[in-house]
C-alpha cells in the first residue's frame, strides 16, 4: 500500500460502507472494513484486515495496522443506545490487534490526540481522554474514563483502573496496576502502583532545564519524602516562592481535581 496525493487507494477486497468519508491519499488494504459513519483524514493508511467502524472521526496521516479494531462499541453495561463516538487526531499509530472503543453516552466521545503510538494488543476503553505523544507498550489497558496527559509512557502489561488520571510526563513501569491518579512528572511502578521518583530521563529528553528538574524534584520530596499528609503538602506548595511557575501551577491544578486520590 502506498499513499497518494489524489484519490484514495482502496484494495478491491476492502469493504467501504456507503456514507464513509475518505479524504485524499487515504489507503485501505485488503479485507479491511470501513463503517458507514467513519471519516478518515488525508494520508491515513488502513492496513489489511483492520476494522474502523462506529461514529469515528480520524485526522490525517494516521496508521492502522492489521487486525486493529478502532471504533468498537463500549464495554460499559450502562450503554443505552444513541450515537456515541470516537475522535482521533493526526499522526497516530495503532499497531496490530489494538482496539479503541467508542464513548458510552449519546453524542459523547472517546478522544485520542496527536502523535500517539499504541503498541500491539493494547486497549483504550470507552470515554478515555488521551493527550499527545503517548507511548503505550504492548498488552496494556486503560479502563473507562481514564485521562492521560501529554508525553506519557506506559510500560508493557500495565493496567490502569477506570477514572484514573496520568499527569503529563508520567512514566508507568511495566506490569504495574494503577488504581489512583499519578501526578505530573513522576515514575509510578508496582502492584498497586506507587510513585518511586521523578521521571528525570523523560524530562531531560523533553528539554526541561536543570533548574526545572530541580523544582520538580523539590515537589516530589514535598509530597513523598517529608512525612507530610496530602493536605499539609498542598498547603506548603501553595506557599512556595515559585507558586506562579507553570510547573507548580500544573501540579496544584492536577491534585485539586483528584477524585481518586493519588499514588
Amino acid at each position: 500500500m502506498s499513499k497518494t496525493t489524489a484519490e484514495p487507494h482502496i484494495h478491491p477486497t476492502a469493504i467501504i460502507e456507503e456514507g464513509a468519508q475518505l479524504a485524499e491519499g487515504v489507503s485501505v488494504g485488503a479485507y479491511a472494513y470501513i463503517g458507514a459513519e467513519v471519516k478518515l483524514g488525508a494520508g491515513t493508511v488502513i492496513a489489511h484486515h483492520a476494522t474502523i467502524e462506529g461514529y469515528t472521526q480520524m485526522g490525517r496521516d494516521n496508521q492502522v495496522f492489521p487486525y486493529a479494531y478502532i471504533g468498537a462499541k463500549t464495554h460499559d453495561l450502562k450503554f443505552k443506545g444513541g450515537n456515541p463516538g470516537l475522535k482521533i487526531g493526526d499522526r497516530n499509530v495503532f499497531r496490530e490487534y489494538t482496539n479503541v472503543h467508542l464513548a458510552t453516552n449519546d453524542e459523547e466521545f472517546t478522544v485520542v490526540g496527536n502523535d500517539n503510538v499504541i503498541l500491539a494488543y493494547s486497549h483504550i476503553a470507552h470515554d478515555c481522554i488521551i493527550g499527545d505523544r503517548l507511548v503505550m507498550s504492548s498488552h496494556s489497558a486503560l479502563g473507562g474514563h481514564v485521562v492521560v496527559g501529554d508525553h506519557v509512557v506506559v510500560g508493557w502489561g500495565v493496567g490502569v483502573h477506570q477514572f484514573c488520571r496520568l499527569g503529563a510526563h508520567v512514566m508507568v513501569g511495566a506490569c504495574s496496576k494503577v488504581v489512583q491518579d499519578v501526578p505530573p512528572y513522576m515514575i509510578v511502578d508496582g502492584n498497586p502502583g506507587e510513585v518511586r521518583t521523578i521521571n528525570k530521563v523523560g524530562l531531560e529528553r523533553r528539554g526541561f532545564t536543570a533548574d526545572q528538574i530541580e523544582l520538580i524534584r523539590g515537589m516530589y520530596r514535598l509530597f513523598y519524602r517529608q512525612g507530610l499528609n496530602r493536605s499539609q503538602a498542598l498547603e506548603q506548595l501553595r506557599a512556595h516562592e515559585k507558586v506562579t511557575d507553570p510547573l507548580v501551577a500544573a501540579m496544584l491544578e492536577f491534585t485539586a481535581r483528584s477524585d481518586r486520590g493519588f499514588s
